[in-house]
C-alpha cells in the first residue's frame, strides 16, 4: 500500500480507538473513524503476538492489505480504518480473510455496492 494510504503513529490509532466505531466478527475488529476533509482512506493493522510468530503474523497482515487493495474500488473514502485480527485470522486462507473483512465493512456500511463473489 502506498504511504500515504497507511496508519503509522500511535497517535492515530489511539484516535481510531476512542472517537470511531467499532465493528466486529468472529476474526476481525474494525474501527471506522469519519474523516470528511480527506479525500482517500487509509488503514491501519494490530496483529497481536497472540496470533502466533512473525511469519504468521506478518502473513495476515498480506492477507488483509491485499483483500483492501482489491476491495478499494468499493470502500468509502475519507475514512481511517484500523484493523484487529483476533486468532481465528491466523488459520484462515486469503480468500477466506477476504470474504470476513468483506463482512465487516458491509456491516459498517463502508462498502459502496456489494462485492462479487467468484
Amino acid at each position: 500500500m502506498k504511504k500515504k494510504l497507511r496508519i503509522k503513529k500511535n497517535d492515530e490509532f489511539q484516535l481510531a480507538f476512542k472517537k470511531g466505531e467499532s465493528f466486529a466478527n468472529r476474526q476481525f475488529v474494525v474501527y471506522v473513524l469519519e474523516k470528511p476533509d480527506q479525500d482517500y482512506f487509509r488503514i491501519g493493522l494490530s496483529v497481536s503476538k497472540k496470533i502466533g510468530n512473525a511469519v504468521v503474523r506478518v502473513q495476515v497482515k498480506r492477507y488483509v492489505r491485499q483483500s483492501f487493495l482489491e476491495l478499494k474500488e468499493n470502500i468509502q473514502t475519507g475514512k481511517d480504518y484500523v484493523v484487529i485480527a483476533r486468532k481465528p485470522a491466523a488459520d484462515m486462507g486469503f480468500s477466506e480473510v477476504k470474504s470476513s473483512l468483506t463482512h465487516v465493512l458491509k456491516r459498517s456500511d463502508s462498502l459502496t455496492f456489494q462485492s462479487k463473489k467468484r
